[in-house]
């Protein structure tokens, strides 16, 4: 079976680089063949997040679409000189795009993805591939995650595992007769956020600060509360849910005036809510073995705690976990240039598997 070559790109919602990849793939496999991570400008990332918070204007989200638009198409070539990979040989881009807001609720429906294909495609030459999200709600579906079809194509539905992503948000996929699929929660993005505001760091490396805290169980309840964690699925969130205005209103509705937990405390349980949301999700399935993926992969931390939550469950790393997302975004441009339908209709909702991506030539 011929194998062919595509490149996938994604910069997720904790916007610490832009990932590219190098994929081989045919209708049994997607290997790895090469990866980098380009820097996400420190500026553009703040931008983002003052945008994604206050009011915005038309013109500044024109002006963010072209800037990471012009961002990807220079991390596409830096990639392919580095790697010195031909245009001629890939036969498309799988391109992301950086989520500015999703609203898979109410009735006007949709999901932002910035990053203008156009340029990309216009300054590189290559094929590209965007707008993954809004076909699938086009058809009743919540538009996310994406990554169960990805995870059902590597393992099968071998019912004996889980896969959770811990990115911004952090999601689980369920293999099995029927694959199941849905955002369990905040993944990084409220530890990075606190820690960001609170010592400057990006993030919160292998959880070392959040280990010189201890949880507080009055907060941690207090945001279990939330109507997101014990709503049904399908479901999928973002930014636009869980922000540092969250973490304030809901230590506002429990302290008011009073003392609040000290801000290696509040991280502490911050990192505690991650994993105790996660479990809790899995825990439903009684999988013998949970894999995880994404960057809180890496939070050592974090890992362990989710393996003490659930003691009965093996827990793992999967290989080349932190360039996952981004071999997905090669392999759903394989199914589009092939035109195939991706299955995410038992992940979504929506009413039939469709194609997904738009093409740029």
């Amino acid at each position: 079976m011929k194998k062919e070559h595509y490149i996938g790109m994604m910069s997720g919602t904790s916007m610490d680089g832009v990932d590219v990849v190098l994929c081989s793939i045919d209708r049994e496999r997607c290997e790895l063949i090469a990866s980098y991570e380009h820097p996400f400008p420190e500026a553009l990332k703040e931008e983002i997040l003052q945008m994604t918070a206050l009011e915005t204007s038309l013109q500044q989200v024109g002006a963010l679409d072209h800037k990471l638009g012009m961002l990807f198409a220079e991390a596409l070539r830096v990639f392919m000189d580095k790697e010195g990979i031909a245009p001629c040989s890939v036969e498309a881009v799988g391109l992301h795009g950086q989520t500015l807001w999703h609203q898979p609720e109410g009735k006007e429906r949709f999901s932002m993805q910035l990053g203008d294909p156009n340029l990309v495609t216009a300054h590189t030459g290559m094929k590209v591939v965007a707008d993954f999200r809004r076909k699938d709600m086009a058809f009743g579906g919540s538009g996310a995650p994406l990554a169960p079809a990805f995870h059902a194509f590597l393992f099968g539905r071998n019912d004996s595992i889980c896969v959770v992503n811990i990115g911004g948000i952090a999601n689980i996929t369920v293999l099995g007769e029927k694959l199941l699929g849905y955002d369990t929660g905040p993944g990084n993005m409220l530890m990075d956020a606190w820690v960001q505001k609170h010592t400057g760091d990006a993030f919160d490396r292998n959880g070392q600060w959040a280990t010189e805290g201890k949880v507080d169980y009055t907060l941690l309840d207090g945001m279990m509360e939330d109507a997101y964690f014990s709503a049904p699925y399908p479901k999928s969130t973002g930014r636009e849910k869980f922000n540092l205005a969250w973490v304030e209103l809901v230590q506002q509705l429990i302290f008011g005036d009073k003392m609040r937990p000290d801000t290696a405390d509040v991280q502490r349980t911050l990192l505690e809510l991650t994993a105790l949301s996660i479990s809790n999700e899995v825990l439903k399935f009684n999988p013998d073995m949970l894999l995880l993926c994404g960057g809180g992969a890496k939070n050592a931390f974090l890992v362990e705690r989710i393996a003490a939550l659930m003691p009965i469950i093996k827990v793992g790393i999967m290989a080349q976990s932190d360039w996952l997302e981004a071999m997905m975004m090669a392999w759903l441009a394989y199914k589009r240039v092939h035109e195939e339908p991706v299955a995410l209709k038992e992940v979504t909702g929506a009413r039939e598997n469709t194609l997904l991506g738009a093409v740029y030539q």
